[in-house]
């Protein structure tokens, strides 16, 4: 595992955090308790913040990235992301807010200042462009983004389903 300081800045991790040795966490970072980080993952915190909350995994291959506060963006686009979140493998995290219970489906993009309301499902290779918001209880899916339609209560439970066979599976791999 490779944590990095940026400046002044150190990533914190929370208590029973899995970091793979392959993974790379610079500057800005705070993981909440129970985070997984897999294999190959990128968090540059290095120009804002990026926020995990609780028992959220980030999968293989996964990337997070941040926009710099500048005259035309004051507070820059940190990434946050809520409670018991799944994001998939080779996802694309960039300047966004993903609230809880969310699943990111394997290698979607989600841009600059969307926000993903709770209990939402991305289908897999879906974009999220810039500044669009995702409606709470319903299934995503496509490029640019489209909405599908209402998520069944057998998928508002797999969302917590989810996170929390994650938290298993680092308990075994940390041992």
């Amino acid at each position: 595992m490779t944590i990095r300081n940026f400046k002044s800045h150190t990533p914190k991790l929370g208590k029973n955090v899995f970091v793979d040795e392959t993974a790379l966490i610079i500057g800005q970072v705070d993981l909440a308790d129970d985070v997984s980080i897999w294999p190959m993952c990128v968090l540059r915190g290095d120009v804002n913040t990026i926020s995990i909350g609780a028992r959220t995994n980030i999968q293989d291959g996964a990337i997070l990235h941040v926009n710099h506060k500048s005259p035309d963006n004051l507070e820059g686009d940190p990434v946050i992301i809520g409670e018991d979140v799944t994001v998939g493998h080779q996802a694309m995290i960039h300047g966004c807010t993903i609230k809880d219970r969310v699943l990111v489906g394997i290698g979607s993009k989600i841009m600059d200042k969307a926000v993903i309301e709770s209990d939402v499902m991305i289908g897999a290779g879906s974009l999220v462009p810039p500044n669009k918001v995702l409606e709470s209880g319903y299934l995503y899916f496509g490029s640019p983004i489209k909405q599908v339609r209402k998520l069944t209560e057998a998928e508002l439970k797999h969302l917590l389903y989810s996170s929390q066979h994650y938290v298993e599976i680092k308990n075994e791999h940390a041992g």
